[in-house]
């Protein structure tokens, strides 16, 4: 299997896996279980900031905490990085 491709589907999973964790942590909040540690929330965003933007917005979750602004800002930095691999590689 192409290089390419393997980083694309361990990157399609991170960020499946990032959607998952913030829609658990949703479900015990509302079940007032032990929750999953902000930490743990913004460490996973880090690697896979789609899926952790789009469960923030499906489920209406840690939109109103001030540390998770930067997931929008980590998803900045995912584009830019791709960007500039795609230019260096392709030309």
């Amino acid at each position: 299997m192409d290089l390419v491709l393997e980083l694309l589907i361990i990157y399609f999973i991170a960020n499946v896996i990032s959607f998952i964790l913030f829609a658990a942590d949703k479900r015990k909040a509302k079940m007032n279980r032990r929750r999953i540690s902000e930490r743990r929330l913004l460490s996973m965003a880090a690697i896979g900031p789609f899926g952790a933007y789009a469960a923030m917005r499906v489920f209406r979750h840690k939109t109103r905490k001030t540390k998770f602004i930067l997931v929008p800002f980590m998803i900045v930095v995912h584009l830019v990085v791709v960007s500039f691999l795609i230019y260096k590689f392709m030309i």
